[in-house]
């Protein structure tokens, strides 16, 4: 095994807490401090520093272009850095295995290989030929590929070489297709004691709807998500697929490898992290589930929910090009300062949660917001505590210059053609993630990855002319 199952870290100096000069403390509303935990955002009554919330006023200067500000320095990932070295990445060192499919799991694969992770794909051999005819997949970018029979003998059996140099393996097959395959998680345990096991679906392992297909809009349907977003006499709005699959499945399965990889240190023994969706999905709405069971106050009339867009502070309208903005006022300060700025002097802000006003005063915003175009209120309201963006498109995004300034995309040369993609996150101050490269072609490493396992040139070749390896 690699870099996980060395000596354990010391454990780390705690921060000092900050002093009673560094917070200001303001008089406590429920309301505010939940809305805080959902948003994480300054809300009054929390202790907060004063650079971040100011009692005696709001920022109300509105800026379009928005300039470079005075933080630390961020790491270019459109260049290499040489300051930076390799950009090895925090999880450099590390080996993971990566069975090809589709959903979170090539998700998850990317981000361990964006941190540094040596990822290795094992595709299947008889792909190999179709390869040329599929652009590769930007979810494998930084990832080594090696292309397996996993049918054959003597394709387990390199495959069991590479397992048993592995820190982890994913995978997001139906439940039983590894078993099937020869490596059920019994197996593995056996001949690779310390190695963590992966596994990400839709339904779970186990369970009724265990061996049913099943989508993203499935599994926030089932889980109760669904229904958090329907507005009043509409239906559902139908979740982009970053909800279950990534968000639900791919960030879940992340945090279950580092969780039992740490544990593996300690105790000497690998385990099963089984990341269904819909555990993901659930678990993330526990703040809803709160509000709702324990605190009362999430509605489940969608008219009384200003969650829902209903309220006229927290909603995306359109202005007179027919482009959008967004209003997230949800906290009093902010919202009084949304009353001021768009004219509405004669609204009491301290009725912004009485829902019967709703209707009325949020007409009156629609109104005022059709009079201008996108740009123009950018002008007026960006960089303000309004709490204000502008709806962008997803060719757009990458040209805002906050976007830009932060690097949130990366532009790729694959095969003589440019691709934008996200870049890696989060940002780390000493140890940046690795600069991304296109993924591999199916089975472009086949060589080299048999070779690092100690196979001769003339035992790859006898693998290939069996076509148990392509």
């Amino acid at each position: 095994m690699r870099a996980l199952h060395g000596e354990r870290l010391r454990d780390a100096e705690p921060h000092a807490a900050p002093g009673a000069a560094d917070q200001r403390h303001f008089p406590i509303q429920p309301e505010h401090v939940l809305h805080s935990l959902v948003y994480g955002m300054p809300s009054v009554g929390l202790a907060c520093a004063p650079d971040i919330l100011q009692m005696d006023g709001v920022k109300t200067g509105g800026i379009h272009k928005i300039e470079k500000s005075e933080t630390p320095q961020e790491t270019d990932l459109s260049t290499e850095n040489p300051s930076q070295g390799q950009n090895a990445g925090p999880l450099s060192g590390m080996r993971i295995l990566e069975f090809a499919g589709i959903g979170p799991a090539p998700f998850a694969g990317m981000m361990l290989a964006d941190m540094g992770a040596e990822v290795i794909l094992i595709e299947r051999s008889a792909d190999h030929a179709a390869a040329s005819r599929y652009p590769r997949m930007a979810q494998n970018r930084g990832k080594k590929s090696i292309a397996l029979d996993l049918k054959s003998e003597a394709g387990r059996a390199a495959a069991w070489k590479l397992i048993e140099s592995a820190d982890a393996l994913i995978e997001g097959f139906r439940p039983g297709v590894m078993e099937r395959l020869g490596f059920s998680p019994e197996e593995v345990a056996r001949r690779a004691p310390l190695l963590v096991f992966g596994r990400v679906t839709g339904w779970g392992q186990t369970g009724p709807l265990s061996q049913a297909a099943g989508h993203d809009i499935n599994y926030v349907a089932l889980t109760g998500v669904m229904s958090t977003s329907m507005r009043p006499g509409q239906a559902p709005v139908l979740p982009p697929t970053i909800v279950g699959d990534m968000a639900g499945g791919a960030m879940f399965l992340l945090f279950g490898l580092m969780c039992a990889m740490h544990e593996a240190r300690q105790s000497g023994r690998g385990q099963v992290v089984d990341a269904a969706m819909i555990d993901g999905v659930t678990a993330m709405s526990g703040l809803i589930h709160q509000m709702r069971s324990a605190m009362g106050y999430w509605k489940d009339d969608p008219a009384q929910n200003h969650f829902l867009n209903t309220s006229p502070f927290y909603e995306a309208f359109e202005c007179a090009d027919g482009r959008y903005i967004t209003l997230g006022a949800i906290e009093p300060q902010f919202y009084a300062l949304q009353l001021q700025k768009l004219g509405l002097t004669d609204v009491d802000p301290g009725r912004q949660y009485q829902s019967a006003d709703w209707p009325e005063i949020k007409a009156r915003v629609a109104a005022i917001v059709r009079g201008k175009t996108q740009a123009q209120w950018c002008a007026e309201l960006e960089g303000s505590d309004v709490c204000f963006a502008p709806v962008l498109s997803l060719a757009e995004a990458p040209s805002h210059p906050h976007n830009a300034q932060r690097q949130l995309f990366v532009d790729l040369e694959v095969e003589g053609s440019s691709q934008r993609q996200p870049a890696p996150a989060p940002r780390f101050s000493r140890t940046p993630a690795r600069r991304p490269t296109p993924g591999s072609r199916i089975g472009q490493d086949t060589d080299a990855v048999l070779a690092s396992l100690g196979y001769a040139q003339a035992d790859i070749a006898a693998l290939r002319e069996s076509r148990a390896c392509a």
